[in-house]
């Protein structure tokens, strides 16, 4: 780690006093490690194999404030795992899994993450959802916003929308609209100092003054989206004064049917983790000293894909011909509705009470309308890579599974196809699309034919 500025020391010394030497330490030892279990997909409470080979390979020990949430050795490097491919864990920074659970939402809450990329409290709070309800997750960079659509496919949610689009946008569509909103903004990170040295080289007082003013910028559009009686976690990954609290009292200044009803603050010389902010916002039920909430618009700018209605109805019929096929145990999320983006079929959750009913993504930049099923290709349906995470192998028709550390799931996640082993002993080579699987979770399509398992496992996130 760069040494930190002296202009830095003096501002932590002033604002930690006596634990000052104890913080300055923390910032010369070994970074936390940390991975949060992803329970649509597994729970620390199965007693099975895979848990427990995940336990003792990474030497997982839970974090206190967060159920599914541990830190491990990092030179056990689980990002690199076949399950973390199949989507059974995230790798988040222990401090950061606080705010999520601090915003509680329930399974039926319609959720905004105003700043999701890359994805953690966006997994974090899906998992809490458990399917039920809405998700809506904006990225405002184009790159950040793809790998959050990435992270969400990997972790099979299938009731998020990831969108591209500003807060003031956002809100002019959307006011009064979610039951609890994520705001983890931007801001200068002084807690991923030991994680990111840059961030360190690239502190200032100015950086400092001018994330307060982004912050500021933000928390208005992000409160106006809130319903009456809903809750907002604001969150930061930073130490400073000016970028938390001092930005949550401008707030509660100028916006008095809010109410704070707690601040959490988490120091890397107190326990496992980097740092990390927040503090939980709630509004009034009466709106009778709300300012006031944009009125509703059209937002202009940024591009959207068309929706294609009565194409959609035709592709869905592909699609069931396929799953009667290949997924006769899956069923489609009953509060969705199909969309057709070009040859792409999406299922596009839309429970009751949706504040973005799929005829309104119009003029919204939207990187992922809910879960990819599949595309159609010259009439036929070739099934997404989204699918395959968004399943259980129990139900598809035809798997193959194998131990997750074998030459065949390393040699699939390369992007190689396989010899068809199983049906070779059994007398019945496979045919037609299937799941291949790693310890019982699936990691993605084949297509089986002539004992041959063809790889379809995406060429971007293959393995070297």
């Amino acid at each position: 780690m760069p040494a930190l500025p002296s202009t830095y020391i003096e501002r932590i010394a002033a604002q930690l006093g006596e634990e000052t030497g104890a913080f300055l330490r923390s910032m010369e030892a070994p970074r936390s490690y940390g991975l949060r279990l992803h329970t649509i997909k597994l729970s620390a409470a199965d007693d099975h194999q895979a848990w427990r080979s995940l336990a003792a390979e990474f030497g997982l020990v839970p974090v206190p404030w967060c159920g599914t949430g541990f830190t491990y050795d990092g030179a056990t490097r689980p990002g690199k795992h076949p399950l973390h491919h199949a989507g059974l864990y995230y790798i988040q920074e222990p401090s950061a899994m606080i705010a999520a659970e601090l915003l509680d939402p329930r399974p039926g809450d319609i959720v905004l993450d105003l700043a999701a990329a890359p994805g953690g409290k966006t997994t974090q709070i899906a998992a809490k959802l458990q399917g039920d309800g809405l998700l809506v997750a904006n990225e405002i960079h184009p790159g950040r916003a793809r790998i959050l659509s990435e992270n969400v496919e990997r972790l099979g949610i299938a009731n998020a929308v990831v969108v591209q689009a500003t807060p003031g946008e956002l809100a002019g569509r959307l006011p009064g609209a979610f039951d609890k909103i994520m705001l983890d903004a931007p801001c200068s990170g002084e807690g991923m100092f030991r994680k990111e040295p840059e961030a360190c080289a690239e502190w200032s007082t100015d950086a400092v003054a001018m994330c307060a003013a982004r912050q500021r910028d933000i928390l208005p559009d992000a409160a106006a989206m809130l319903k009456p009686g809903g809750r907002l976690v604001y969150s930061t990954c930073t130490f400073n004064r000016e970028e938390n609290e001092e930005t949550i009292a401008w707030f509660l200044a100028g916006h008095p049917a809010f109410k704070l009803v707690s601040t959490r603050r988490m120091w890397p010389q107190r326990g496992e983790g980097e740092g990390h902010f927040a503090a939980v916002l709630e509004k009034a039920a009466r709106n009778e000293n709300d300012p006031g909430q944009p009125e509703k618009r059209r937002a202009k700018g940024g591009k959207a894909p068309r929706a294609d209605a009565a194409g959609a109805l035709s592709a869905l019929k592909l699609y069931q011909s396929f799953a009667a096929q290949s997924l006769p145990g899956y069923a489609l999320p009953p509060a969705g509705v199909p969309l057709l983006f070009g040859e792409s079929l999406y299922w596009y959750p839309q429970p009751e009470g949706s504040p973005l009913p799929a005829e309104s993504l119009g003029g919204l930049r939207t990187h992922r309308p809910g879960l990819h099923l599949g595309d159609i290709k010259k009439g036929r349906f070739e099934p997404a890579h989204a699918l395959a995470h968004a399943v259980r192998a129990d139900q598809a028709a035809l798997t193959r599974d194998y131990p997750a550390r074998s030459q065949e799931v390393v040699a699939y996640l390369r992007g190689e196809a396989l010899f068809d082993e199983q049906g070779e002993r059994e007398g019945a080579p496979a045919l037609g699309w299937g799941l291949l699987c790693a310890d019982g979770y699936p990691l993605g399509w084949f297509k089986a034919s002539g004992g041959q398992l063809k790889n379809h496992y995406p060429k971007g996130l293959r393995m070297n």
